[in-house]
């Protein structure tokens, strides 16, 4: 594949993924996502011919340019797209697949100083939800979703979809017929158990105050109330 049919492919991704997107010229103009894929491509083949310094400066000005930091080493594939971007950050070794979708505020972080393997990897089709914070490294299968705000550091199954701090799988989706699978929910259950027992005791509480208000005791103090 040619540069310009990746370019292609990438501008492709950004008008079929954002119903926003009116045109391709809009998308070249005022997508920083896809400047910042673009300006990383660059990076990407200086640091691969370890050009010193350069690379690095690109991913510098990519950052005050976009609000977006991506660090030279990171391989990502085809297709990717970074919906409105700010504040996203992808490490050093981190490993994106073809087809990704990234929303605002998403790290792609490392836990450890050695010279390693040390952030997450995307496989295909996978999507990462606005503020969403990957740490480590960890496989994120394909087609999985990772739901806004979760903070995830162990690996993720083809398929599955992932929410909450820490991140747990809630469940999986059948890409063949495109079906949904709903985990049971323990935290959830027993949320909505305490609901449930509230609304109960509240109910309860209304009754014994409509029959303590039949009482003599209660019309009594009724009228106290309504003559003072």
């Amino acid at each position: 594949m040619s540069l310009l049919q990746r370019i292609g492919r990438d501008i492709k991704a950004a008008r079929d993924r954002d119903p926003a997107a009116s045109g391709n010229l809009e998308v070249i103009l005022a997508y920083p996502g896809f400047h910042a894929r673009q300006l990383h491509r660059l990076a990407h083949t200086l640091h691969t011919h370890h050009v010193p310094m350069l690379p690095r400066l690109v991913s510098h000005v990519t950052r005050l340019v976009t609000g977006i930091e991506i660090h030279p080493g990171a391989k990502i594939g085809e297709g990717f797209f970074i919906d409105h971007g700010m504040g996203v950050v992808i490490g050093e070794t981190a490993e994106i697949g073809d087809n990704c979708h990234l929303y605002q505020g998403v790290t792609l972080g490392g836990t450890s100083t050695r010279r390693e393997k040390r952030h997450p990897t995307l496989e295909n089709n996978v999507e990462v939800g606005a503020g969403a914070k990957l740490i480590g490294a960890i496989t994120i299968g394909e087609n999985a979703q990772v739901g806004a705000g979760s903070v995830v550091v162990t690996n993720v199954p083809p398929n599955a979809t992932i929410v909450g701090v820490p991140g747990h799988i809630v469940a999986y989706r059948d890409p063949g017929s495109d079906t949904i699978q709903h985990l049971p929910d323990p935290e959830w259950d027993r949320i909505t158990a305490l609901e449930e027992r509230i609304d109960q005791l509240q109910a309860q509480l209304r009754d014994m105050e409509a029959k303590v208000a039949e009482t003599p005791a209660g019309r009594a103090h009724a009228t106290s109330d309504e003559e003072g």
